[in-house]
Order: C-alpha cells, then structure tokens, then sequence
C-alpha cells in the first residue's frame, strides 16, 4: 500500500498517511494511529466517507490521500448540529447537497388523531408479515423505478444495509402493503430498532397519490406500535419532501435533528 508523509501539526514527528486495505486509511505519528479514514459504498453505487481523527491537520491530510485515490463524486452524512464536522469537510471541497430532516413520531392515536382501523374507500391494508411476496417485490420495484424516474431514488432518505446485488426487499416480514382490488399500491417498512422503531419507508404509487393510502399505511403502523406498549418511532424526511412533512407533521411529528448529505465532485 502507498504511504505519504505530512505534518500532523501535533509536534515534531510527522504523520503517515497509509491506505490499509482496500476502504480505509491510517494516519500514524509516533507508530500511534492517529486518525482513520473509511469508505462504505451504498447499494446505489454511491461511495461515503468517514473519518475519524482529533486534529484537524490529520482529518485534511487523511481526506487529501482519500480524494486522490477515489473516483468522484463522494459523499459523506454529518449532523447538522456538528458544526466543527462539518466545516472540517467543507474545508477539504464538500459542499451540501440534501438535508434530511430526522423526526419523533408519536404512536398513540389520541395523539396523532389517525385511525388505523380507516383507509380509503376499496383499500385494505395488509399487515406486515401477511403480504404475498412476490407481489411485494413487484411494488417494490415499480415504486422505485417511479421514483427514479421523477427526483431520483438518490432524494430518497438514505439506505445503508448492504444487499445481494438487485435485491430490495431483505426482510419482507417488515412491509405493510396497502391493496386495491388484487392490486398493491403502497407500502411501509418498520425497522424494529431495539432503542426506538423506525419508519424507513412509506411510499405509493404514483398513480394512487392523493387518496389517503399514505396516511393509512402510517396510521397501521404506528396503530400496531402502541398496541405494543411503543409510545414513539423515528423517522427521516428529505427536506423538499414536502408532502412526506406534511404528513409526519400533520400527526404531530417533532423535528429532533437533522443530518446533511455533503458532496464532493
């Protein structure tokens, strides 16, 4: 592996740079690692960055080795509220690209005024674990190829979880799906995290928008989390998602955070 000498700004000896394996860089001062840089490609091709180091001289260097090596463009997630990360890749040429607000959810209808025992005239929500799979997939897949043909999957909340190559569906037991006639037409997936659940999607088909099958996907879900004793879930939402805001939002969703996609071209 190639290895390059910098001034780590910590005193005398200077610190190497030296790409480890195939997704990640050590910088070494004093045969102490003083810093890590890693790479994760997402199942959309996308390459991220992280880094992991206390000085700021380190962080530059440990980007400046990884940016040389790597085909643009690259992205990285920081908290907003971060600021001292965030300028640190600023420093080094990214710029943001999307905010994705992060919200809690509360669950108890009394609350969020939704009924899950409602949907849509002719819809049924079919609970999850219950869904045909193959029909599943099949919604999966046109929703995306939907999506991708409107904003772009890439405006969607960012999924991490590596995945057999084509395969978006890991755990069908985590989809709701809503269905008209012999038709699925939304979906939702719940992450049972073991701090708090997630609602890691919602989604409809484009055709079906503005009937209510989103907010009857949403009211089965959290319905089916309170009646688990779950007082509140999490959820992400794109910043110019307006109507998946105004959804969360409507039931009562707080903004506790939120994260930016930063990217470097």
């Amino acid at each position: 592996m190639n290895s390059v000498h910098f001034p780590a700004g910590m005193g005398e000896h200077p610190a190497v740079v030296t790409r480890v394996a195939e997704q990640q860089w050590h910088a070494l001062a004093d045969d102490q690692v003083v810093g890590r840089g890693d790479v994760l490609r997402r199942p959309d091709g996308r390459i991220f960055l992280s880094i992991d180091s206390w000085h700021d001289a380190v962080f530059d260097r440990l980007a400046d080795a990884m940016l040389a090596d790597l085909p643009r463009p690259l992205y990285t997630v920081v908290d907003e509220a971060d600021r001292d990360l965030t300028s640190s890749w600023e420093r080094v040429g990214f710029t943001t690209r999307r905010r994705e607000w992060e919200y809690l959810v509360p669950t108890d209808p009394r609350v969020t005024g939704l009924d899950a025992g409602q949907a849509p005239s002719g819809v049924t929500i079919v609970p999850a674990g219950e869904a045909e799979e193959g029909r599943l997939r099949a919604l999966d897949r046109a929703i995306r190829e939907e999506v991708e043909a409107i904003v772009g999957w890439q405006a969607m909340p960012a999924e991490v979880l590596p995945r057999p190559h084509g395969t978006t569906v890991l755990y069908p037991s985590k989809y709701a799906v809503a269905a008209r006639s012999d038709r699925y037409v939304g979906l939702v997936r719940v992450a049972p995290l073991t701090r708090q659940p997630r609602i890691g999607l919602i989604a409809v088909r484009a055709d079906q928008h503005r009937r209510g099958i989103a907010r009857a996907l949403l009211a089965h879900a959290l319905g089916s989390l309170h009646r688990s004793g779950i007082e509140t879930a999490s959820a992400e939402v794109t910043e110019s998602n307006e109507a998946a805001t105004a959804l969360f939002e409507g039931v009562g969703a707080q903004r506790t955070g939120s994260n930016l996609e930063l990217v470097c071209r």
